[in-house]
């Protein structure tokens, strides 16, 4: 993937999974913006992006408010003449349990994710359409937003509202030929590293230096922040001009293709539903419920730590 001459704004780049993004678009051909809240850890990215040879600034800031989107838009034309890609990984977490949850809680995931998501996009928009020659916007979701998860009602919610925005504009910028796609990654990182059942098997591949086990990164589809990356590049680049509107996993081993919600089955009534016919076709099973929640991991007996 040749992505010489672009221009790509990855936010949150300073670690984990918007780090592996920044260094690989780097060396496909992209000048690469950096964007982390943390300065220094963005500093660093883009010194490493350039001491090997790539094209990379950083650009600090927290991405809720209106004016670091804007600024991060203005550092890439400034720098480098133009935009041709917006990547919106930035993300922060406080989970709690519903009766537990805070407006602060709430209201400070909601700003990162889904507000971040939301300015940064429409900076790059307006941009792109003002250059006239297309463009691409690779937001960032996750599981939690396509399937809910327990303690995660801010970060679910903002997760599954940026798959909705990323169908929405895939629609509003068609004619500007800007292709919208929500990428939804699993990965070992600082996030996932707290989940009980993933926890053990990641210490001791880091113990050892070892590589993740092969029932992790099929069956679970999580591998390292860099698998999750090639998706990222294929987005960015001229090949995936064709790909629009669409959620796609990306983690270990796995590739995979999201549908959109759509009605599962259907039933009609004339004259319209009363609560007794609704309550007899629910007991008589024309409906079956969806599951809800991310599934359980399923590890292997010899893999168990006890």
């Amino acid at each position: 993937m040749d992505l010489s001459g672009k221009v790509a704004v990855i936010t949150g780049a300073g670690r984990g999974l918007g780090r592996a993004y920044a260094e690989a678009l780097a060396p496909a051909g992209a000048a690469v913006v950096v964007n982390d809240v943390d300065a220094a850890a963005a500093r660093e990215v883009a010194d490493a992006i350039t001491a090997a040879g790539g094209r990379a600034v950083a650009a600090p800031g927290a991405v809720g408010g209106a004016g670091v989107a804007e600024r991060l838009v203005e550092t890439a034309v400034e720098q480098f003449g133009r935009l041709d890609v917006m990547v919106t990984n930035a993300g922060v977490l406080r989970d709690r349990v519903l009766w537990k949850m805070s407006d602060d809680d709430f209201d400070t995931v909601i700003d990162v994710h889904l507000r971040g998501t939301f300015r940064c996009a429409r900076a790059a928009a307006v941009r792109m359409r003002e250059q006239g020659e297309g463009g691409r916007l690779i937001l960032i979701s996750s599981p939690a937003g396509q399937r809910g998860n327990f303690g995660q009602t801010n970060y679910a919610a903002a997760k599954a509202g940026v798959v909705a925005m990323a169908r929405t504009w895939a629609m509003e910028l068609a004619k500007a030929r800007i292709t919208v796609n929500a990428v939804v990654p699993v990965a070992a990182t600082e996030m996932t590293r707290t989940i009980p059942a993933f926890a053990p098997v990641l210490e001791e591949a880091e113990r050892t230096g070892g590589p993740l086990p092969d029932w992790l990164r099929k069956d679970e589809g999580m591998g390292t922040p860099q698998d999750a990356a090639g998706l990222i590049v294929y987005l960015a680049s001229d090949a995936s001009e064709g790909v629009t509107g669409q959620a796609i996993g990306i983690g270990g081993d796995k590739l995979a293709l999201w549908s959109h919600p759509r009605e599962k089955a259907v039933a009609l009534a004339d004259g319209g539903w009363s609560a007794e016919a609704i309550a007899a076709s629910w007991r008589d099973g024309i409906f079956e419920q969806e599951t809800y929640g991310i599934p359980a991991p399923t590890i292997p007996a010899a893999e168990k730590v006890s």
